[in-house]
């Protein structure tokens, strides 16, 4: 395995998180010019990478902010589109497992889902390692916070309108809905969470709408998926092995589901404001 945070450790995790960095130059400074919007500057913006990363919870929060929603649902809401981050750090166990603690632990709370996959694959491979592991999410997390402070400098120094700003926003979660794996449960989540938000609008409850709606996603994927799995239990002990891998598919995949639908409701929530912005023109 060679000796940890080695030369030759440093240039294979540099090079296998590469094309991370570079897609986090992307949406990075969109996030960093966001920031600015709401009133933070490059100290504070640093701050929220090198404590939180989390892109879509940073795009959240700005945008939940101009939305005008209450800090209690803000922080729920970042905090339910995260947690799918718990199950990435665990799956991790196994490898971690004669590694010293301070690493193990450094590693699991830097992994996002870019870096989780490169990982996931090089670990696959073989000849991988925790430092390297751990180099490949410290790159990745340092372009994203470089991007983010210089985008928030730049909004700066040069007036960009906020629609422009947010709509990276709504681009961003277009993103991470198109690439998801259409699965049943994940339409169901994606389908309930964009209804829970415009009933939540509808009954004049703008503040929670993205948080209920991503619950109500959720609980219903989870349902729907836990379901499945004992019906097809119920055909015998092939079936029946099948129902458990399905159930226990359906739990893993719990933290999908929740960036699914949480996913779901924020586009829901940005088509809303577009119509109502729209009505109110007319």
């Amino acid at each position: 395995m060679g000796v940890m945070f080695s030369r030759e450790h440093i240039l294979s995790a540099f090079s296998a998180a590469a094309p991370i960095m570079l897609g986090y130059v992307a949406i990075g400074l969109p996030c960093g010019i966001l920031s600015n919007t709401i009133g933070l500057n490059p100290l504070q913006v640093f701050l929220l990478c090198a404590l939180l990363y989390s892109g879509a919870g940073q795009f959240m929060i700005c945008n939940m902010f101009l939305a005008g929603s209450s800090i209690a649902s803000i922080t729920a809401s970042v905090s339910l589109v995260n947690t799918r981050q718990m199950l990435y750090a665990a799956s991790f166990a196994p490898t971690c497992e004669k590694t010293p603690r301070w690493l193990a632990a450094l590693f699991a709370a830097s992994v996002t889902d870019e870096s989780y996959g490169v990982n996931t694959q090089r670990f696959a491979e073989g000849n991988w390692s925790v430092d390297r592991a751990l180099m490949v999410n410290l790159f990745s997390q340092s372009s994203w916070t470089i991007s983010n402070v210089i985008g928030c400098a730049v909004g700066a120094a040069v007036a960009i309108p906020v629609n422009i700003a947010a709509f990276a926003m709504t681009a961003i979660f277009i993103c991470l809905l198109v690439t998801q794996k259409f699965t049943s449960a994940n339409i169901i989540a994606m389908a309930v969470a964009a209804l829970g938000v415009y009933v939540c609008k509808a009954a004049g409850l703008t503040g929670p709408a993205i948080l209920i709606g991503a619950v109500a996603g959720v609980v219903c994927a989870m349902a729907f998926a836990l379901t499945v799995g004992k019906r097809s239990g119920a055909a015998g002990e092939e079936a029946a092995g099948e129902g458990v891998a399905s159930v226990e598919g359906a739990r893993t995949e719990a933290a999908a589901l929740e960036g699914v639908a949480t996913e779901g409701a924020h586009f829901a929530d940005e088509a809303a404001k577009k119509a109502a912005g729209e009505g109110e023109r007319r």
